[in-house]
């Protein structure tokens, strides 16, 4: 069988990786010679070793001295999913920023292990291409970018994300978004626009708590519908409470959420639109996420199925490629007129050097050519981190499976409370975000959100065995 690509090396890995998880393959059971995978795909030994090293650095085989390469996967070692949420079917008002502000005090702090951030480590980012682009665009703009623009933001910028939209079956024009500082100012905008104090927000749970805390600074009240790790927001759930009155508005993170990572089927979001279009709700789609998945192509977006005008896109790239860069955007639908008034209001217009910057990478190729790699180590990431959980966390530790993203979300015996170990794992210079800061209600207090966007290495492997050393104490405790 001929194999002719600059990557056939990952097909070969792709063909290896689905028997072993199929079961095909065993752990222990023994690989094809290097030779054996030169002969059968015509390829060469660079390209059959990288196949393998791809292999490995998953987790999913091993090389053993004098032998070869040997099957290391086991499905015995895979976490079982956490339940599905189920908040109270009421409005909340409860507050968690005093504990938020403790979590994220300490992320500045030397030596101190970032498992509480949702970003990559600066590592796995372009960082000397970005400066490079930040020089040329000081150069091309009209007067080095000092000067304002237009209210909607960079044209150009707006031009590659209406080019980019293709990818999840949506047609943008350039004229449909508006440039923000960030995906949470996109939303902020939303929220303003469609919202008075004393409305109700329906969000799944467990949810980023910047979102919470947007809605508390509005005085808004927030609706906590209940998730499956997998699938996302529980439609029944939602559809119950549009028939209530109860929901002004939905902010659904559709793909990849945070935390839990899940990812709502097409045919959930579909429905989730349609069910919204008959109760006329807006729907404010946080996707920033949607362009790191570990499958073959971009899931699709609520917006891709939007016929109404009454689903609000918002995007970034300050998970994927630069965060503090804040350059992000929304698709207002609508709703445009509102949500540009909200900018002129409170921004007047976006920040031209750092969006013209953004503009270059996704016009050049290579944005793209980043996130292939930025999706491999995190894809490859993810496997570690979920081994480590399962070697070195108590027994009964659950863990999503998210098919994208940074994160994760961890469900401790009940008998642990993870602010409590928080307080322990601080101490030794290992942070995360504990469950609690998810949700305004009492929920969450053995959960907690790790972010596997990091560089691994010995060292975090140790961290978090440590991590799992600390709540098996705890647990002792009982």
């Amino acid at each position: 069988m001929k194999v002719k690509s600059d990557f056939a090396y990952m097909r070969i890995a792709k063909v290896i990786e689905q028997q072993i998880l199929s079961g095909t393959l065993r752990t222990g059971d023994k690989l094809p010679s290097l030779r054996t995978i030169c002969r059968e795909y015509g390829v060469s030994q660079n390209t059959a070793l990288s196949a393998y090293y791809h292999l490995e650095s998953k987790m999913l085989i091993e090389t053993r001295p004098q032998s070869g390469y040997y099957v290391r996967y086991s499905k015995t070692t895979i976490l079982s999913l956490p339940q599905i949420t189920n908040p109270d079917a009421s409005a909340n008002y409860a507050h968690s920023e005093l504990m938020v502000r403790k979590v994220y005090d300490n992320l500045g702090e030397d030596g101190h292990l970032p498992l509480a951030l949702g970003t990559p480590a600066n590592e796995l980012l372009p960082i000397a291409k970005l400066n490079k682009g930040l020089m040329v665009a000081t150069r091309e703009l009209k007067g080095s970018g000092v000067a304002y623009d237009k209210t909607e933001g960079n044209e150009r910028l707006r031009r590659q994300i209406a080019r980019w939209s293709f990818a999840m079956e949506c047609n943008f024009s350039h004229d449909e978004i508006i440039t923000t500082s960030g995906c949470l100012n996109a939303l902020s905008y939303c929220m303003m626009a469609l919202t008075k104090r004393g409305d109700t927000v329906a969000m799944e749970s467990p949810i980023s708590f910047g979102m919470l805390q947007l809605a508390q600074v509005l005085g808004i009240k927030v609706l906590e519908l209940p998730s499956d790790p997998q699938s996302g927001v529980d439609l029944n759930a939602l559809e119950d409470a549009l028939k209530d009155g109860k929901i002004n508005v939905c902010l659904f993170i559709s793909n990849f959420s945070n935390p839990l990572g899940s990812c709502m089927p097409d045919e959930n979001k579909k429905q989730a639109v349609r069910l919204l279009a008959e109760y006329n709700v807006p729907l404010i789609e946080n996707d920033l996420n949607g362009d790191v998945y570990f499958g073959q192509q971009r899931p699709k977006s609520c917006k891709t199925y939007d016929e109404c005008g009454l689903v609000l896109w918002c995007g970034s790239v300050s998970k994927t490629l630069a965060p503090g860069y804040r350059v992000g955007w929304v698709v207002p639908g609508k709703f445009k007129d509102e949500v540009r008034r909200m900018k002129s209001y409170h921004n007047i217009s976006s920040t031209a050097i750092t969006q013209e910057v953004i503009a270059g990478f996704l016009e050049t190729g290579r944005y793209e050519n980043h996130l292939r790699k930025l999706r491999h180590t995190l894809h490859g990431n993810l496997l570690k981190f979920s081994r480590a959980i399962a070697d070195y966390f108590p027994e009964g530790t659950m863990a999503s499976r998210p098919q994208g993203g940074f994160i994760m979300w961890v469900e401790l015996p009940r008998a642990i409370d993870t602010m409590e170990l928080y307080e322990k794992s601080i101490r030794h210079k290992i942070g995360f975000a504990p469950g609690r800061i998810f949700t305004l209600q009492n929920r969450y207090e053995n959960c907690l959100r790790l972010n596997y966007g990091l560089l691994w290495n010995e060292k975090l492997e140790r961290d978090l065995k440590l991590l799992g050393e600390l709540a098996k104490k705890e647990l002792k405790r009982f």
